[in-house]
């Protein structure tokens, strides 16, 4: 030490804290910055201190990440998703069912009489519907080649083409693709002017890009939404509903937003793990009695969908993977002020009889599921006791579900605010390829733009959203469903500029989809694309 250095009383405590720091430091393999003593200052000192001990939380985290990667090693050794693993034919064709279910127009169409497969009784109204005139639009541009035919299951059909225009959903617009609707035959969009998907886009797809995606792609130099995150939340009261672009208003919620990644990159696919049924979930009967934990720790392939009006269950053995059949077994234990209890990653949820019975019109709202599909599809029964968020800001999507806030009032018009992040655990969550728990939110206190979306709540069992499209806009009035992804509208084809007309199929105007037989065509058709019909 230089000669004239004094070794004062403070400086001594200086130096025993430091030295203490420094022997905690080696023994925990982290290395302490060194000073000069000359040039030590307390303000160094507690910076070395923060640096110590934000390194030790940093190693508490990773020790945190290995332990949690030990417990569920059986699940890191997957090579694929559940829903996507080629060496599990049978439940990625359980996850297929599902999704074609989910995806069927019909889901919500009257259901035809005893020895009947005429399911519509009443033909599609052109008139009560709003369409779009594309020649009073500067900014539309018309792909006419892209054209497209979306048959379903129970006989309904759309027919259209691609089209480019600016669209406005709530506080956002873009330039964004479309499916420009020129022929429809069901019923069940007498009254609203189109479809607004919010599903995952499809590999190989033809179809456009999913609006949500369109309008948030960090390319689209003609858009406001370029920064918002690609998430929304949605949920249902009695007589109305909301959806929140951009992730969820906590007054929303009451209690934790609960997290678990999906089991397929393309849908909104959860591992249902139980469903029980009965007065309380200690006395109640279980709907899916699994032959084997193994298929138990998988779950039933689960579709969140808010385009299905009520709770979807199997109606038979699922390919022998169940003891039993859910649906005989809940009409045999059939009663009220009875509830269902879906376990989902640990979690379980339950849909109170007040949500699937619906007492204004003394309807059961639990339907059989149609053949062929091996799963279940959770509908807006349970979007009206939950929030549900859908974070599609990674390549594996990603459910929230926390209890909804029964003294939150939905919006009635849109009220864009920003709000402190609540947002799933990702470190935990990305490291599984099959996932069977959930884990809750991470708070911060980035905040985050929210937009807050008012949706027509019809009776419970279908939601409408208006947009508009065009410049001028022009408003339209659509079908909210989370599990498609068509966005597109009305227009009439007997209007198009002779251009477009030009460029479309000729059967676009030999045939009337208004007049087509409407009858029952057994599974879903496969989608068409390209003029084939």
């Amino acid at each position: 030490w230089p000669r004239h250095f004094a070794f004062t009383p403070r400086l001594t405590r200086m130096l025993r804290t430091l030295l203490g720091v420094a022997l905690l430091g080696a023994a925990c393999g982290v290395v302490v910055p060194a000073h000069r003593a000359d040039e030590e200052t307390g303000a160094e000192s507690r910076q070395d201190a923060t640096t110590y001990f934000a390194g030790q939380a940093s190693s508490l985290g990773v020790k945190s990440l290995e332990d949690y990667r030990s417990k569920h090693a059986d699940q890191f050794a997957r090579d694929a998703l559940p829903c996507d693993d080629e060496t599990n034919p049978s439940f990625k064709m359980q996850c297929a069912s599902v999704s074609r279910a989910a995806r069927m127009g019909g889901r919500k169409f009257k259901v035809a009489g005893k020895g009947s497969n005429q399911l519509f009784s009443e033909s599609f109204r052109p008139e009560d519907s709003r369409h779009f005139d594309v020649s009073k639009s500067s900014t539309f541009s018309a792909e006419a080649k892209k054209t497209f035919d979306l048959h379903y299951a129970d006989g309904s059909h759309l027919r259209g083409f691609t089209g480019q225009d600016q669209v406005t959903m709530g506080d956002y617009n873009a330039h964004a693709p479309f499916g420009v609707i020129t022929d429809c035959n069901s019923p069940d969009f007498n009254g609203v002017d189109g479809i607004l998907g919010f599903g995952l886009p499809r590999p190989g797809s033809e179809m456009p890009t999913p609006i949500l995606f369109a309008m948030t792609d960090p390319g689209n130099t003609n858009s406001n939404a370029q920064s918002l995150k690609r998430k929304f939340s949605f949920f249902s009261t009695d007589d109305a509903a909301e959806v929140q672009l951009g992730g969820y208003d906590p007054d929303t919620t009451q209690g934790t937003m609960w997290y678990t990644p999906a089991l397929s990159r393309n849908d909104f696919i959860v591992g249902v793990n139980s469903l029980k049924f009965g007065q309380s979930h200690g006395s109640s009967v279980e709907l899916l009695a699994f032959k084997s934990e193994t298929q138990r720790k998988f779950g039933a392939p689960s579709i969140m969908d808010s385009g299905t009006s009520c709770l979807v269950i199997p109606a038979d053995h699922m390919q022998g993977q169940l003891s039993n059949v859910p649906w005989d077994d809940f009409a045999r234990n059939w009663g009220k002020e009875k509830s269902f209890w879906l376990e989902i990653g640990e979690k379980t949820w339950e849909i109170p009889f007040s949500s699937w019975y619906l007492a204004d019109t003394e309807q059961t709202c639990v339907q059989p599921s149609p053949e062929g599909m091996q799963g279940l599809l959770v509908g807006d029964v349970f979007f009206r006791e939950y929030v549900v968020e859908f974070d599609m800001t990674d390549s594996r999507p990603i459910i929230g579900i926390a209890p909804l806030n029964k003294q939150y009032t939905p919006v009635t018009k849109n009220q864009l605010a920003n709000y402190e992040l609540h947002q799933a655990p990702k470190a935990k969550l990305s490291l599984l390829k099959g996932e069977e728990v959930m884990y809750p939110a991470e708070h911060s206190e980035t905040l985050t733009a929210v937009d807050r979306i008012p949706i027509v709540n019809q009776k419970g069992t279908q939601y409408f959203m208006d947009v508009s499209v065009g410049t001028p806009a022009q408003p339209f009035t659509v079908i909210f469903d989370t599990g498609s992804t068509v966005f597109g509208v009305f227009s009439y084809k007997d209007k198009l500029p002779d251009t477009i007309k030009k460029e479309l199929p000729g059967y676009y105007f030999s045939q009337n989809l208004k007049t087509l037989a409407q009858s029952s065509g057994g599974p879903v058709a496969a989608l068409q694309v390209g003029g084939s019909s």
